[in-house]
């Protein structure tokens, strides 16, 4: 099975959705869209009923306009790439690079759609995904897109590594209910792959995810923390509250139970970085930071559910 590689060179391990899973998600679409046409229509049939015949053309195909062509492109915008077909049949429209779509990528292959699946009943996007080595049609050409399979069974996903231990618990109180789902894909897609990247590409790729992800939580990263291990960290704590949400849900007082790891050896291949931590917290390079100030007896509890974090695993 392929799997996604970015401009980059990094495999991040998405897999192409193939022409099946493809047609059934369109379908589903399809349908949902032209039920909500044929309503409409009838709507504004009764209600325009008084009207001469150029206007009464002119709204039919500026309803047909607004229906199927901008209703999937609002979807996808707003969605980051799922609609429900897509939903349903476990894919998602991402970047080439593998990150979120934006409106022009959905606008792009939205328009490209009347014409290669409803214009030509689908036969245009049926053999331009079938001659792609990754089953994309010509509206993902154009856009810079691709439709990948979000579901992939758990023995296959890569783990993220762990945060360093001077960086355990230093994001207990981070807002980060304003990360989207896309993002947070992306920076477990990297963290599984980063060891596979030379310095510079690392460096970048690490650099410019921790500014997407400061940009969503409005408090700037440390100063002197490397960016991948930054990732790596805030990561770890959406895991960790994930767990205990989990665990709270399944009627579980306390945190989630779960072994704490032993000391994380010194990075290799490249992990996080060469800088290390700041001159500050070098004293707890060897065992998790303390709890913060102000947790009180409640601290040593919420470090044990963050210490055991590996990553974030995208919801479904």
């Amino acid at each position: 099975m392929n799997e996604l590689v970015t401009g980059d060179a990094v495999v991040l391990g998405l897999q192409p959705a193939r022409l099946p899973s493809r047609a059934l998600a369109i379908t589903i679409d399809l349908a949902v869209l032209l039920t909500v046409f044929v309503l409409l229509s009838i709507g504004l049939a009764v209600a325009t009923v008084t009207l001469d015949e150029a206007a009464t053309a002119a709204i039919a195909v500026a309803t047909f306009l607004l229906v199927l062509v901008g209703g999937p492109v609002a979807v996808e915008t707003l969605s980051h790439g799922r609609s429900l077909g897509k939903l349903a049949c476990g894919l998602r429209v991402v970047r080439d690079d593998g990150g979120p779509i934006r409106f022009r990528h959905a606008l792009v292959r939205g328009a490209m759609g009347l014409v290669e699946i409803l214009g030509t009943f689908g036969v245009v996007g049926c053999i331009s995904s079938l001659v792609s080595a990754r089953g994309r049609r010509l509206g993902d050409v154009f856009a810079g897109t691709l439709v990948v399979r979000e579901r992939v069974p758990a023995g296959r996903a890569a783990a993220v590594p762990p945060p360093p231990p001077w960086l355990v618990g230093r994001f207990a109180q981070l807002d980060l209910s304003g990360v989207p789902d896309g993002l947070w894909l992306a920076v477990r897609q990297y963290l599984t792959r980063m060891s596979q990247l030379d310095a510079t590409v690392r460096g970048s790729m690490a650099e410019r995810l921790a500014a997407d992800l400061v940009a969503c939580t409005g408090v700037q990263a440390p100063q002197g923390v490397p960016a991948a291990a930054y990732l790596a960290a805030v990561t770890a704590e959406r895991q960790a509250r994930d767990a205990r949400r989990v665990a709270a849900a399944a009627g579980r007082g306390g945190p989630f139970p779960m072994p704490v790891p032993g000391p994380v050896p010194a990075p290799q291949d490249g992990r996080f970085s060469d800088e290390g931590p700041t001159e500050g917290s070098q004293s707890g390079a060897g065992t998790p930071t303390a709890a913060p100030a102000g947790a009180g007896e409640e601290g040593s509890g919420n470090d044990a559910g963050r210490q055991t974090a590996t990553g974030f695993a995208p919801p479904a």
